[in-house]
Formats: C-alpha cells, sequence, structure tokens
C-alpha cells in the first residue's frame, strides 16, 4: 500500500493551523491536489458541513488507515 496522499483520502492535521482555527489532530478529507506536495483539505463536523477548507503541506499532514497496513 502507498503512503502517497491522493485525493479522497482521509488525513490529520500534524500542526495547530490557528489561520483556520484549527487544531493538531482534527481529521479532514483531500479534495484537491495543489502541486507536488499540498492539498486542498476539507474539514467537516459530525453534521457533514464543512467548517474549513484550506490549502496544506503534505509535511503537516498524516494519511489514516482503516484498513491493516504492514510496517515496510
Amino acid at each position: 500500500m502507498s503512503n502517497k496522499i491522493k485525493e479522497l483520502d482521509v488525513v490529520a492535521s500534524l500542526r495547530d493551523l490557528p489561520e483556520a482555527r484549527l487544531v493538531k489532530g482534527q481529521v479532514g478529507t483531500i479534495v484537491e491536489m495543489l502541486g507536488d506536495s499540498a492539498y486542498e483539505v476539507e474539514f467537516c463536523g459530525d453534521d457533514g458541513r464543512a467548517y474549513a477548507m484550506l490549502g496544506i503541506k503534505e509535511e503537516d499532514l498524516m494519511l489514516l488507515h482503516y484498513s491493516k497496513v504492514e510496517a515496510a
């Protein structure tokens, strides 16, 4: 399984993003690739409504896995 982030992947922020009022660990979905190493990420609440959408560098995101992934 590749660890390369792609559209519709679920990610978590690795740092606080005060410009969007987000804290480290908040979970969002990749909605668009912005070049080779940045992504447009949408953050939604439990009601499905987006409360933030912003471009984030790949180094500030962690790809989340919902199935077993073997360590390299």
